[in-house]
């Protein structure tokens, strides 16, 4: 297989030019990625792309890597499918000229090659270099003058919902649906249909178009619904029993092993043991780490705020402050810790030779790894600090904390000394004869005012005093920034996730924000030729 160089002509045609000008009020970004397509897919880069694929002379030669990555960003920019993308390759002259196929009657790569690229380029793990390429390219066009911008590193990260694309359903209909997949599989595997499976399996309930309407019962009658779970609970172990005995081999394979195994994990989550016997019931409570969709295994139940919840992913996004640059990010499922994605964009970062001084943050990160590294090299932490609540009684706030001594002073002055991450509890005879106790606790007599000191107290009393004077609450201010950094992505890409799983939504995570990246450069070059 020959690997091509993608190599088109860097000095713009008279017809190049032309649509340079057209380009000046709308699509400006398709002029600006034809002006510095060389620079952002040099040699090196190049070299990097073309490493993904084998030389051996085997298979069809390769479409250049540069100018596939290239479609890939104008994909993402004009949010196009993937066929809609290879038929503006014909009919569209603006995109013709990025791709350096201008006048071409034919498209230059296919869907399913698109897809492939893309696929290669996940696997080999190139899409953060395409982010990361963006960032190199802001030295290169001279956007930002470095003599200005000061020489420490200051990051922001925040986050944001990410709707999954999978099916989110109730427990009848995932019991049903992934039951459902594995008697699809094993009718393929057996060459019958699924109904024959249905029957001989013992599990007639889903030879019907709808588990429900299999049922037919009153879905308000909480007599019903139980017999419902437990009758379906029944069939599906005669399936598990079934497929046992007449696909042993197959079930130790892929791709049944994958149907069984998600049936047996959906059963185990949403169904438990019915203490009156009998069989199952639907789980009082949602365990821990739900699985709520059978088409995407990753998805989670996450929450925007305690009223508001959604289904899918956390998208997250680490930005250089001073630059406007996105240098990181990455995907979680939603009812993961802000914290989590942290070692991810830490490695990302760290690939990038890059090493943070300032870290602006949100509370939920406040835990991670990265702001103890920031806190041990001195560099400063910028986050809003725990709230003091205590309802109309005395908040933490009015308890004097000495973090040398490690001691805490109730506001009648009772001391006490302390460890972090622990709980102090106050002498219960000193606070039975306090004149303040109605306003500190509602304790009953015999039990002292108790008061939990972090484990990161020093850090949250630092946050405290910074909140109370202009300065700190200025740097605060400068955490508008990546806020409107994830507004634009989620305009970009939606409040839907494109694709099904965290890998393949990093990806895309990692196009908008190099998108991004490309507009900011593009705002900042044109912003320095009108200062010159």
């Amino acid at each position: 297989m020959t690997i091509a160089r993608w190599t088109p002509p860097v000095a713009p045609t008279r017809q190049e030019q032309f649509l340079l000008k057209r380009l000046g009020r709308v699509r400006k970004l398709l002029g600006f990625l034809r002006l510095h397509r060389h620079e952002l897919f040099d040699h090196a880069f190049q070299e990097e792309l073309a490493s993904m694929y084998r030389t051996t002379g085997a298979g069809k030669d390769a479409r250049p890597p540069a100018m596939m990555a290239m479609a890939m960003l104008v994909q993402g920019y004009l949010g196009m499918s993937d066929a809609e993308m290879v038929e503006l390759t014909v009919v569209d002259l603006r995109v013709q000229m990025v791709l350096g196929c201008l006048g071409a009657q034919a498209p230059p790569f296919s869907q399913g090659a698109l897809q492939t690229f893309r696929e290669r380029l996940i696997a080999a793990d190139l899409d953060r270099r395409v982010l990361e390429r963006t960032v190199e390219l802001a030295k290169t066009t001279k956007a930002f003058d470095y003599r200005k911008l000061p020489t420490t590193l200051r990051v922001a990260i925040d986050s944001s919902p990410l709707e999954g694309a999978g099916r989110v359903e109730d427990t009848f209909n995932l019991l049903a649906h992934a039951a459902r997949n594995v008697v699809n599989c094993a009718a393929g595997l057996l060459g019958w249909n699924e109904e024959k499976v249905c029957t001989e399996a013992g599990i007639p309930l889903l030879a019907e178009s709808s588990l429900k309407r299999a049922l037919d019962i009153d879905w308000n009658d909480g007599v019903e619904k139980a017999a419902a779970i437990t009758t379906f609970s029944h069939q599906l172990d005669a399936l598990h029993a079934w497929i046992a005995r007449h696909l042993p081999e197959a079930l130790a394979t892929p791709p049944l092993q994958a149907h069984v195994e998600a049936l047996v994990q959906i059963r185990a989550q949403d169904l438990e043991p019915d203490p009156k016997g009998g069989g199952a019931r639907i789980r009082e409570g949602v365990a821990e780490d739900r699985r709520v969709s059978i088409e995407d295994p990753e998805m989670r139940h996450g929450r925007k705020s305690k009223s508001k919840r959604f289904n899918g992913f956390k998208r997250h996004i680490a930005a250089d402050v001073d630059r406007g640059l996105i240098v990181a990010c990455a995907i979680t499922p939603a009812n993961r810790p802000e914290d989590e994605a942290m070692p991810s964009l830490t490695v990302d970062m760290a690939h990038q030779g890059l090493e943070v001084d300032h870290l602006l943050i949100d509370r939920g990160y406040i835990n991670s790894t990265l702001v103890d590294e920031v806190l041990g090299r001195r560099g400063k932490i910028v986050c809003k600090p725990w709230k003091s609540r205590n309802g109309r009684l005395f908040p933490k706030s009015a308890f004097t904390l000495n973090i040398r001594n490690r001691t805490i002073a109730c506001p009648n002055g009772q001391v006490h000394g302390f460890s972090f991450g622990t709980v102090v509890e106050f002498d219960p005879d000193v606070c039975d004869r306090c004149p303040l106790r109605a306003q500190c606790t509602t304790a009953e007599f015999g039990h002292g005012r108790s008061v939990a000191i972090a484990e990161n107290e020093p850090l949250q009393q630092r946050l405290r005093k910074q909140m109370q004077t202009p300065a700190g609450r200025e740097a605060l201010r400068e955490r508008t920034m990546i806020e409107h950094k994830l507004a634009h992505i989620s305009q970009r890409q939606g409040h839907d996730a494109r694709y099904v799983g965290v890998r393949k939504n990093t990806f895309d995570l990692r196009r908008a924000s190099a998108i991004q990246n490309l507009e900011t450069l593009h705002l900042s070059e044109v912003e320095s030729q009108k200062a010159a």
